[in-house]
């Protein structure tokens, strides 16, 4: 779904990015142009970045936490 209609960002786009290493708005601003011209996109950006990075984060807590079959 088309997150920025300004600049034609989609959510996809933004998940791809925290994958990349995006961590905060005012770097998603600096690499994809979320909300730097009406600005209307700017709390449902917020809401999908924050909404990846707690869901990133959960996937690895998880994996960190499987126990190793190997020995």
């Amino acid at each position: 779904m088309i997150v920025c209609v300004c600049n034609n960002i989609s959510d996809r786009e933004i998940r791809q990015a925290v994958d990349l290493g995006i961590t905060s708005i005012d770097d998603l601003r600096a690499a994809l142009g979320v909300a730097t011209n009406c600005g209307e996109c700017l709390s449902y950006a917020m809401e999908v970045l924050d909404a990846h990075i707690g869901a990133t984060t959960t996937m690895q807590e998880t994996v960190l936490k499987r126990h190793s079959m190997i020995e």
